[in-house]
């Protein structure tokens, strides 16, 4: 019987645990979150950039400006390209209204070849919520 209380005791204890850490942990991002779950607007200065001829191995990059033009904080969820040549980095912090913000790309043009187009996809929480970014480049070998 005794020992029957204690299982029981044990199980509720471990459950109470638990519950409490899976609560610290929704506060830490319960912030991000809420900005995610609203939706905005984005004005984009461009969705596309021609680098021109470049030479083979070389990397260059391009910053994508961009306004919150909407009424809610602005939160990239994620940025990705389909290509490993084509790297992102981005603003992280949310944007208020008429802040803006920056999707930096760098392409490395290293094994390539000719004219290349990459698409970028960033995932904002607008209304639209994917956003296509498009980088062209003529790899010249050497």
């Amino acid at each position: 019987m005794i020992s029957k209380m204690y299982k029981n005791i044990f199980w509720l204890t471990l459950f109470f645990l638990a519950a409490c850490s899976l609560k610290n942990g929704n506060d830490k991002h319960r912030n991000i979150e809420q900005h995610v779950n609203e939706q905005t607007t984005v004005k984009f200065d461009t969705l596309y950039h021609n680098f021109g001829n470049i030479n083979q191995g070389e990397q260059v990059v391009y910053s994508f400006k961009y306004m919150n033009i909407g009424t809610s904080d602005l939160v990239i969820k994620d940025v990705y390209s389909t290509c490993g040549c084509t790297v992102a980095n981005y603003t992280k912090k949310a944007l208020s209204p008429n802040e803006s913000g920056y999707v930096e790309i760098v392409f490395d043009s290293s094994g390539r070849r000719g004219v290349q187009y990459k698409n970028i996809i960033v995932e904002m929480n607008t209304i639209q919520g994917n956003h296509t970014l498009s980088i062209r480049a003529n790899v010249i070998k050497k």
